[in-house]
């Protein structure tokens, strides 16, 4: 029925919470609130959620007008993914972001929660899985993303500098054995 499938619900919901990393995002938001003020979660959460939902149905659309097929977007992805784990695992920067002027949409919801690494897991996932799992994936991340939020001064407390590292480093890992399943599972589509 709908091809609602709860284990394909609970791996996307994991990959995505991996690829978010909302957990491992605490300190830089504890510091956007310490910068300015008052952080808002719930207009984080739902501005994110859009990006993510428009983006999974439009996203495929868009490649195919500027002539680029889902599989040489899974292979691009699993490196995105790659590059995000090893930032995850040995605590580098590759990636650096510019300075946020406001906290509002950007660099919340976008870059930070729907950021590219989100978006390119979105079209690797929708090439494996039934769309409405990735949809209600998103949605349930998405409650997690603003409970975090609400929550995310008593979480560092909560967890210490030692633990949110742990944390990151474990998913971390999750988000590299990812990386090298999407690149197994797309780099033979290239050849077809």
């Amino acid at each position: 029925m709908l091809g609602l499938d709860f284990k394909e619900i609970v791996t996307i919901g994991m990959v995505l919470f991996a690829v978010i990393d909302i957990v491992g995002t605490i300190p830089i938001v504890v510091d956007l609130k310490n910068k300015f003020g008052h952080i808002e979660a719930e207009k984080a959460a739902v501005a994110s959620a859009v990006i993510m939902i428009v983006f999974l149905f439009v996203g495929e659309e868009l490649l195919k007008l500027i002539g680029i097929d889902v599989h040489s977007f899974a292979v691009a992805g699993s490196f995105v993914l790659f590059f995000l784990a090893l930032e995850m695992i040995l605590g580098i920067r590759i990636y650096k972001e510019e300075e946020a002027s406001s906290v509002s949409i950007v660099p919340l919801a976008f870059p930070l929660i729907a950021g590219a690494g989100t978006m390119t897991t979105l079209l690797s996932l929708r090439s494996q899985f039934q769309t409405v799992n990735i949809v209600i994936a998103i949605i349930l991340n998405i409650i997690l993303v603003y409970i975090v939020l609400k929550a995310s001064a008593k979480i560092e407390r909560l967890l210490g500098k030692n633990g949110l590292g742990v944390i990151r480093k474990t998913f971390g890992v999750v988000l590299l054995a990812i990386a090298v399943k999407l690149f197994a599972a797309n780099v033979k589509g290239l050849f077809l």
